[in-house]
């Protein structure tokens, strides 16, 4: 007795799954353009791009959220009319390479509209970084090197202290024979400095909690 062949039949196969993850095109060879960044469909909030490869940000922790909101409430008290503090703002370095600091401060002459997108590293003064656990790499060694070599002439870099979650502020100035950041000082508690601008600020756990 012989057994009777399977049959190729459509109707005894599962049902392939709906995929509803959005598709973008194929990049090209040398990788997607700042352009690209601003045309392509249905792009997750925040992407960056970093030498023509589209970077996704996952979820971030309640901390970040709260620097940002501080940083940016304190810092728009403090900025004098010819700077502006901007959240969340895709910065251009070049054509292939476009990130989104935290925080930044801008030349106001730089902001022209509430529909504007991205500005131009030339534009920014501050750029600030709030360190995620999924992006520790690129907010600690990427994105320095990229704002440094676009001449943004001060950084900061934001950490969440382990004993008890309080803000870290790490303020580094750009050495323009060296093309890189030297480290200007460690602020815990208060961040009192005298550059970009007169900075005198509570960074205190207390703050973050009382927002």
């Amino acid at each position: 007795m012989t057994a009777e062949p399977v049959q190729n039949d459509a109707r005894l196969r599962p049902e392939p799954e709906e995929d509803d993850a959005p598709r973008w095109p194929m990049p090209p060879v040398d990788g997607y353009t700042v352009d690209d960044l601003f045309t392509l469909p249905d792009l997750p909030p925040h992407t960056e791009l970093i030498d023509g490869s589209l970077v996704f940000v996952s979820p971030q922790r309640r901390f970040h959220a709260r620097v940002i909101h501080l940083l940016t409430a304190l810092l728009s008290d403090a900025a004098p009319d010819h700077l502006s503090v901007e959240p969340e703002m895709a910065v251009r370095l070049d054509r292939r390479t476009a990130l989104e600091p935290d925080v930044s401060v801008v030349r106001t002459e730089a902001v022209r509209s509430f529909s504007q997108t991205s500005f131009v590293a030339a534009d920014i003064v501050l750029a600030v970084e709030v360190v995620s656990p999924e992006s520790e790499a690129r907010d600690r060694k990427t994105k320095p090197v990229r704002y440094a070599e676009a001449g943004i002439p001060h950084f900061w870099l934001v950490e969440m202290a382990e004993n008890d979650e309080h803000p870290v502020v790490h303020v580094y100035e750009l050495d323009v024979p060296t093309g890189a950041y030297g480290l200007t000082g460690i602020h815990h508690d208060r961040l009192k400095i005298t550059v970009p601008f007169e900075i005198d600020i509570d960074i205190s756990l207390d703050a973050l909690r009382a927002l």
